[in-house]
């Protein structure tokens, strides 16, 4: 399923169809330590927009990382993201009826012919433009219900909503200015040339809304999640799984939690010989929650180091975001706060106060209550604790933080140091936080 020559970086510029499969070859390996750069293609809108890709996203070509077995996890440090975009457009979405079965994200349809996942072309701009080659029809499963094109200064660090002429101009060159991939098939999402927000300044903070490993049976990539997952139950199309399926299979990839951005360290499960590490769906910014359903997707080059972590069984990521991104009440204790609370132990009797460190589960569910359950019951197996303890640590040392509104969020709390020293991710936690 991959060559049998490890590399110290594989290079990826290849994409999935819109489908994580582990039976479809990896790239790589790459060697535990090693590198993995990746040209990544924007998410959520342009494929949504591609009918011929079966998901929401056209996420990397998975690598296969030389010694992870099932059973273990792969650690995967966020070297560096660089948005290569001019510019992208984004808003708020409404579905075509008629051009998709079941699910407009991964069973498109042309309204006309019938032609599933059907291949298209670009008729000038605008909302119908995109057409069915085979008959001509306007067959983009999605449209905006208030959208927006914005434009990015040479630094990447501010965005800049447009006016009507200068969203046509950029529509009409729209795989230029949102430096799409060579090897990408998306339609860029700018031949819409939404401008209903116009002269709105947006601060850059890139993070990627789709990274993680290889699902264990074909999933749509933007359903490899409880929330989006759980529209693909009892599916009317090819990809449809039962819940037990789904839940068995799923890695949790697609997180967008903003949280998830350069410096930052993810502990993925690995369900599949190799792991299979993928990215995709970078978005240059986003306010918690994504409430909007989008953000502004764009192209980008990512360089992730990955390590094998043996015998950590986990069902779901875990993340050590950059100090600066934790809660208040997570953040590590100071000398100065230690001192102070081991006075204040002392002089109640206590020999000694807690040695702790952040970490933060994601959890994912088809409700951010079913989410948040399942964010609390992954802390409480893995570190041996009852939920109503996690509950606890999660309300006076740390927060619930919400990742996508449907349905994804962290539980981060202050965790003892000896249960993270007894699963094995101490180290990194020591590294992470300068501890």
């Amino acid at each position: 399923m991959h060559d049998t020559t490890c590399s110290g970086t594989v290079f990826v510029n290849t994409f999935t169809n819109g489908v994580l499969d582990p039976g479809k070859p990896m790239l790589g390996p790459v060697q535990d330590g090693g590198y993995i750069v990746a040209n990544t293609a924007p998410g959520c809108w342009g494929p949504m927009i591609t009918p011929a890709l079966r998901g929401g996203h056209e996420v990397t070509q998975p690598v296969y990382v030389e010694g992870a077995q099932v059973g273990d996890a792969i650690v995967i440090r966020i070297k560096s993201i660089e948005v290569t975009s001019i510019a992208t457009a984004s808003g708020n979405d409404e579905t075509v009826e008629g051009s998709f079965l079941g699910d407009p994200f991964c069973a498109g349809k042309c309204p006309e012919c019938g032609t599933m996942y059907p291949e298209t072309r670009i008729e000038g701009i605008g909302q119908s433009a995109i057409r069915c080659v085979n008959c001509g029809a306007d067959a983009t499963p999605f449209r905006f219900t208030n959208g927006y094109t914005i434009a990015f200064d040479e630094t990447r660090s501010l965005g800049v909503t447009l006016p009507q002429a200068a969203a046509e101009q950029i529509a009409q060159s729209g795989r230029n200015y949102m430096a799409t991939p060579q090897n990408s098939i998306q339609n860029p999402i700018v031949t819409f040339a939404p401008h209903d927000i116009v002269g709105a300044v947006a601060r850059l903070r890139p993070f990627l809304g789709q990274i993680g490993t290889t699902p264990t049976r074909p999933l749509s990539d933007s359903h490899n999640a409880g929330d989006f997952g759980f529209f693909l139950i009892g599916a009317p199309h090819e990809y449809a799984v039962t819940a037990e399926e789904l839940n068995q299979a799923k890695t949790d990839g697609h997180m967008d939690i903003s949280r998830v951005r350069e410096g930052a360290v993810l502990i993925c499960p690995v369900k599949v010989p190799g792991g299979g590490v993928y990215v995709g769906d970078m978005h240059a910014l986003q306010g918690d929650g994504e409430i909007a359903g989008h953000t502004c997707d764009v192209s980008g080059i990512v360089t992730l180091q990955v390590h094998v972590l043996k015998g950590l069984t986990i069902d779901g990521p875990l993340l050590l975001p950059n100090e600066e991104d934790l809660p208040y009440l997570a953040k590590p204790l100071t000398a100065a706060e230690k001192r102070l609370a081991s006075a204040q132990a002392a002089r109640w009797g206590l020999a000694k106060i807690e040695e702790t460190a952040p970490v933060s589960f994601v959890g994912t569910g088809e409700n951010l209550n079913v989410a948040t359950d399942n964010a609390l019951e992954r802390a409480a197996e893995l570190l041996q604790m009852t939920v109503p303890e996690v509950k606890n640590r999660s309300t006076i040392t740390g927060s619930i933080q919400i990742g996508r509104h449907p349905g994804v969020v962290t539980a981060t709390f202050l965790a003892p140091i000896d249960r993270l020293d007894k699963i094995g991710i101490m180290e990194y936690v020591r590294e992470q936080y300068q501890l």
